[in-house]
């Protein structure tokens, strides 16, 4: 019997306007998207987007026992996610609130640009947890939450909701798993104090999984600072140096609390490192802690033929990540199956449509896909 799981947290609706081959890929938008310009665009990509979409969606495409949990309003943007999801037999735990608003993102994906998103976060911003009924937890074995950055209940108050939330979980003896989204630094939640918040959380997180950009925003700021004015219009993960940049991260979240710390850095692939109280996640989720414990490893990316959209792709790695752990398989091979699912994210628009079933990934890896 699969073991249980919930994806909850973030949702929204992904609206991708999609340019045309014939646009030049470009380091400058302002080279396409010039003032008074007519472009003639491809017809859009409108998909479910946020952690609990990319993430669960991911995870159930994986083959994982997953029940997927965001707040919409009963709109139409509500009803087309709850349209989307049942397309997967997914739809049945959308908390739906009436004089709500569904939180919706407008995904400019420009060739050869990193995305830009222009978002709405809606009946996010209210959801604190409460909404998750008691009895969905019955025999679930991992909760996992999604961008709580993008979520105002889940930031204020030094992240009270988003740690009551945990606990509770934690105190059923459900092992948890917490992704971050960017910050924006001019935000709300870009004034937030996320080294209080994360103290605050990471002593109930197994799991902890954000990007690079992201933590080091969180706890290093001057270092981030440092890494946007280096890398100008390139990618920032062009410029780590794990050794330097990442591990001291991966050390900070594990002396904060976290059992494990899983940071996806880009391009170059996941950093893995765990801490020696993995025998204790290990036996909720059927692990081997001795195989987990102390853990430390560098997974490079494979390689991609055509990139489309890196969109979600963050999400489908954790995914595959978490779809492993549940399976039972040793870090390494979770971690690849992160990098793989991760990299076949990129050669579609969407997150989901290009991932497969764990089984079919794990035979194109061991058929000799390529790594960067």
């Amino acid at each position: 019997m699969k073991k249980k799981a919930i994806a909850a947290g973030h949702i929204c609706i992904d609206i991708t306007p999609v340019f045309p081959q014939t646009v030049p890929r470009s380091a400058d938008l302002g080279e396409i998207l010039k003032p008074g310009k007519l472009i003639h665009m491809a017809a859009p990509d409108v998909h479910t987007g946020g952690a609990v979409a990319n993430t669960g969606l991911g995870m159930k495409k994986m083959g994982a026992d997953v029940s997927l949990m965001g707040k919409v309003g009963a709109d139409s943007f509500g009803g087309m996610v709850k349209d989307i999801l049942n397309q997967y037999d997914a739809g049945d735990h959308l908390i739906t609130v009436p004089g709500e608003t569904t939180s919706y993102s407008v995904v400019i994906a420009a060739p050869g640009i990193d995305r830009i998103f222009l978002h709405c976060p809606g009946a996010n911003d209210t959801f604190d947890g409460t909404e998750i009924p008691e009895d969905a937890l019955e025999d679930v074995a991992l909760f996992h939450f999604g961008y709580p950055t993008l979520m105002k209940k889940m930031y204020e108050d030094d992240g009270r909701y988003l740690s009551a939330m945990l606990r509770r979980m934690k105190e059923k003896g459900i092992a948890t798993s917490l992704d971050m989204a960017a910050v924006d630094p001019d935000s709300e939640a870009g004034s937030a104090d996320w080294g209080k918040i994360l103290r605050n959380v990471l002593p109930s997180v197994d799991f902890f999984v954000p990007s690079f950009e992201e933590l080091c925003f969180m706890l290093d700021r001057s270092r981030y600072e440092e890494l946007i004015r280096e890398a100008g219009n390139s990618d920032v993960t062009g410029f780590l140096s794990v050794d330097r940049d990442v591990r001291p991260l991966a050390e900070k979240c594990l002396a904060l609390g976290a059992h494990a710390v899983l940071i996806k850095c880009g391009a170059p692939g996941l950093f893995l490192m765990t801490s020696g109280k993995m025998s204790e996640t290990g036996a909720r989720l059927g692990l081997d802690g001795g195989a987990w414990n102390g853990f430390c490893h560098f997974e490079r990316s494979f390689r991609v033929d055509h990139v489309v959209s890196g969109t979600g792709a963050g999400d489908t790695c954790i995914a595959a990540f978490l779809t492993s752990i549940l399976e039972g398989m040793p870090p390494e091979i979770c971690m690849e199956n992160a990098a793989a699912a991760g990299a076949l994210c990129c050669m579609s628009v969407d997150a989901v449509s290009e991932l497969r079933p764990l089984s079919e990934i794990r035979q194109r890896i061991e058929a000799g896909w390529e790594k960067v």
